[in-house]
Formats: C-alpha cells, sequence, structure tokens
C-alpha cells in the first residue's frame, strides 16, 4: 500500500510541472507593447543660416513653445510615407516617415471664417516665390494694392522662403503651405486660410516632401475629413450710388426793350447815350475835304455775348396838348410868320 501511495503522488506532482508547461491562451494572443518613443526635437533646427543670397535669421526658441518646435514623435495614421496631415485644432503638421512616426511642425492657420478641410496634392513649389494678394484681400486692405502685379521674394515676402502650392481635382483654390517672417503667429489662427511655418521649418519639409505628395487637412474638431469644405465666399459690398447732377436753370428771359430799366435789367441801369447832334437851321455844315476815296472799314465785329448790350433810350414822343411847329424855312424865301390867334 505504501508503494502504491508514493506512485499515486509521483504521478500528481508530474502532472502538475506538466501543466505548469503549457502556455495560457491569453499570453499567447497578447502582444507584447513596447514604449512609445518620447518625443525629440531637432538640435540647432532654428539657427541663423544663408540660404542662396538671402540671410535667415536665427528664431529665439525660448518664445517658441515646445510642442510648435521641429521634433521627432510618435503618430498613427493609415496614410503612407510621404504623406502631409495637418490638424488645425492642435496647429501643428505631420510628415509621416514610417509606420506609427512622423515629424511634427508648429503651424499658423486660418483665422475664423477662412478655414476650410479636405485634400490636396502638392502641384508646385518655389523658393523664396512672388506673392500677389488676391482681389478679395486688396478689398479688405486696400494698401496692399501697389502689389497687385506681385511682391517680388525676400526676406520680408508674406510667402517665406518656400512655397508649397495646393490643389484639389486639379483645382488652385489659392491655398498653399509656406514660410512666413511672422514666426510669432505660430500656433495662433492668424492666416487667410494658408498653412504658415517658420522658415527654417519650410525649408525642411521642401527638402523632404515630393511632388504630387497627398496632403489632409483635417475638421476643425481634429477628424479626418470626407469632402472638400471650403470657408463661405466673402459678402460683395454694394456699388455707391451716383446721383445725376441738377440741370443748370436757365438766366430769366428778359423782353427785348426793357433791358434799360434797372428793374428789370440783370445787369442795372444802361450807360446814357448822347444823341446826335443836328445842324440848327441857317447854320453850314463843313463838307469833307476832296481826296482819294476810301473804302468804308468794316466795323469791328462785336465779342461774343457775355451781357447784353445797353439798348439806346427811345427818343421822346411829345405830348398831345404841345403845339406842332412847322419845321424852320429860309430866312430870305419863308412868308412871314402870322401872329397866332390862340392862346393856351
Amino acid at each position: 500500500m505504501e508503494l502504491i501511495g508514493r506512485k499515486l503522488a509521483a504521478a500528481v506532482i508530474a502532472a502538475g510541472m506538466l501543466g505548469g508547461c503549457v502556455p495560457d491562451a491569453a499570453t499567447v494572443n497578447t502582444r507584447i507593447e513596447e514604449p512609445a518613443p518620447q518625443p525629440k526635437l531637432f538640435e540647432g533646427a532654428y539657427a541663423a543660416r544663408a540660404d542662396g543670397k538671402y540671410q535667415l535669421p536665427a528664431i529665439p526658441t525660448e518664445r517658441v513653445p515646445v510642442q510648435y518646435q521641429r521634433q521627432s514623435v510618435a503618430y498613427t495614421s493609415n496614410e503612407p510615407p510621404g504623406t502631409i496631415v495637418i490638424n488645425p485644432r492642435e496647429r501643428v503638421l505631420y510628415f509621416i516617415t514610417g509606420e506609427d512616426t512622423a515629424i511634427r511642425y508648429g503651424i499658423a492657420v486660418g483665422k475664423e471664417g477662412f478655414q476650410w478641410s479636405g485634400t490636396a496634392v502638392v502641384a508646385n513649389r518655389r523658393h523664396w516665390p512672388t506673392w500677389t494678394p488676391p482681389p478679395e484681400m486688396i478689398e479688405r486692405k486696400p494698401e496692399l494694392a501697389r502689389w497687385e502685379k506681385g511682391q517680388p521674394g525676400g526676406p520680408t515676402n508674406p510667402l517665406g522662403a518656400r512655397a508649397l502650392y495646393l490643389e484639389t481635382n486639379g483645382r488652385d483654390y489659392g491655398y498653399r503651405i509656406h514660410g512666413t517672417p511672422e514666426w510669432n503667429s505660430i500656433g495662433h489662427n492668424a492666416s487667410s486660410g494658408c498653412i504658415r511655418m517658420i522658415n527654417q521649418d519650410v525649408i525642411d519639409l521642401f527638402e523632404r516632401v515630393p511632388d504630387g505628395a497627398k496632403v489632409v487637412v483635417m475638421t476643425q474638431d481634429g477628424k479626418m475629413p470626407t469632402g472638400l469644405t471650403l470657408p463661405p465666399p466673402p459678402p460683395k459690398k454694394a456699388k455707391p450710388v451716383t446721383m445725376a447732377a441738377a440741370p443748370a436753370r436757365p438766366a430769366p428771359a428778359i423782353p427785348s426793350g426793357l433791358t434799360n430799366l434797372p428793374m428789370l435789367s440783370p445787369y442795372g441801369a444802361p450807360a446814357a447815350v448822347t444823341p446826335a447832334v443836328t445842324p440848327s437851321a441857317g447854320e453850314e455844315t463843313t463838307p469833307p475835304a476832296e481826296g482819294p476815296a476810301t473804302e468804308a472799314q468794316p466795323a469791328p465785329a462785336e465779342p461774343l455775348a457775355e451781357e447784353p448790350l445797353a439798348v439806346p433810350a427811345p427818343e421822346p414822343v411829345p405830348l398831345p396838348d404841345a403845339p406842332i411847329l412847322p419845321p424852320p424855312a429860309d430866312a430870305a424865301t419863308a412868308p412871314a410868320a402870322e401872329p397866332a390867334t390862340g392862346s393856351l
């Protein structure tokens, strides 16, 4: 009996040891999770540097929040490497470099009323691009009219050192990923819909992104877009109404012959006209001296009427009760006058 008990105990112990070698199903199906890599800043990313004929100043990193500085981060996405994903809510841009990894840049996005979401492709890339403000922007800021033909590239150009031109379904809606001299706008809603980057960052992205790369702009609540959503068009300003000028009122017509009356003439009393002297009876007139006949010179042309000429006063009309006397006759042939028989 003792022997049988010993064999039974040994069998129980062996079964226990064998059971310990069988792995648990839950243990087999569980993946050992590795800790996510910690964000790693790029050393010297914002130092001063020369870029062609221009000099980029250093960026004071102590004034740029750490989350908006260029760094390698863990990022899970269904998009392939080389894709750009923009999160306007967090105001960051991800350039996917591999499985669950990306480079993250701080950005500035559109102001209220200028946000958009959707997918696009990088259709073109430019070094130190020319900036041409659209008519809508010139209407909002008339001082930009001096650049309606384009502002040449340079350190003060709003597009900065590089620009990636975006298109959706073959159409350019005017959106760009570009640098900016206003580095302190990074982390804010400050643009008219474009994606701003620090100049040193946009140069780094420009050298990494290929032509035709896919760009995904997430919605304002941080979700993947389901289509293209554009901001509403700005309201059109009403054109000013031009009032027609009132027609000029003509000067009042003054009947001819009455302009010599001061109360009716708009030019006052006319100048006095001296009547011509008529020789009296018996008074000889001196004939003109004989000489070569001369053509009568035409009277000088009167000037254009700027004001009506004075009309001579009418000759006085004799009163009806005044005696009418015949014209005087020659003293040698006229009969002696008879005395008047009537009285006044």
